[in-house]
């Protein structure tokens, strides 16, 4: 009998792309419980830093309707329950937010609450980047400001 060869490590898929069933990455953050706590975490700095002003506006006074729509998404893209697409369809991430202007320093601002949210709450040093790396991509992908570079900043 022979071994299997081992697999290939996990890839995190952009976050805009449909949620994925057999993301590993659930297991690995220590499923909702902790995908809540990010959640909760990063509307926490968006409402508290200066820099995130403008963002946290797009959101509304009440963020429980947000946040619970996010921890669903996370969760089904994660490989999780999937409520997020039962209850709401195919995710069109950059379609639900053309409404608002998001630019390079929307994107960064974005990307700073969830980096701060990443290192207080994902643990393990590899997923966290892996988990970087996608909610980047995902976060300029939603530019729709072309009136701005496409570049790294803050990276």
């Amino acid at each position: 009998m022979n071994p299997r060869p081992p697999a290939p490590p996990p890839v995190a898929p952009s976050v805009a792309s449909a949620p994925v069933a057999h993301n590993p990455h659930y297991e690995r953050i220590g499923g909702e419980a902790t995908i809540t706590l990010l959640v909760d975490r990063f509307y926490a700095h968006m409402s508290e830093r200066e820099d995130a002003q403008a963002i946290r506006a797009m959101h509304g006074p009440d963020l429980r309707d947000v946040k619970r729509v996010l921890v669903n998404y996370l969760v089904e893209w994660m490989g999780g329950p999937q409520r997020y697409s039962t209850e709401r369809g195919h995710p069109r991430l950059r379609r639900k937010h053309l409404s608002f202007r998001i630019g390079q320093a929307e994107r960064d601002a974005w990307m700073v609450c969830m980096r701060a949210a990443l290192t207080e709450t994902v643990s393990d040093d590899n997923l966290r980047r892996e988990l970087d790396n996608a909610f980047f991509k995902t976060a300029d992908f939603l530019r729709n400001d072309q009136g701005t570079p496409h570049e790294h900043s803050n990276r």
